[in-house]
């Protein structure tokens, strides 16, 4: 498919619950679950940013040259560079995000979403 905007769309559009906006104007798309951001692409069109479900995840990810820190978001949000992720890693990590920002929500807010995906098991290290 090879990663973009419209890859990104296609992902958060799947995912139970989700809206899109552009709150700053100039073309981002924020995308939120419950009114809360899981994932965010600028202006560029270069990279997602995304949240890790900790501060350690997100350093690792920029560690292993897989992201980059993301600009003016949480130590606990990243950069995936589209020539960076794969069209796989770029899905789990999208879900992993909005998965990560789901379950902060009001269980009453939880609730009334639909169930959310599964996400695969991690691949067996050798």
């Amino acid at each position: 498919m090879g990663q973009s905007r419209e890859t990104v769309r296609a992902i958060c559009r799947a995912l139970p619950g989700t809206e899109v906006s552009d709150p700053w104007g100039g073309g981002h798309d924020a995308w939120k679950v419950g009114g809360k951001l899981f994932a965010v692409i600028g202006t560029m069109d270069t990279c997602v940013a995304v949240k890790c479900a900790d501060i350690d995840s997100a350093e690792l990810l920029i560690d292993l040259g897989r992201a980059e820190r993301a600009p003016y978001f949480h130590r606990s949000w990243v950069h995936l560079p589209w020539d960076r992720v794969d069209d796989a890693e770029l899905r789990d990590r999208i879900v992993g995000s909005y998965q990560v920002i789901r379950d902060k929500l009001p269980k009453k807010v939880q609730a009334a979403l639909a169930p959310a995906p599964t996400r695969p098991s991690p691949p067996a290290t050798r």
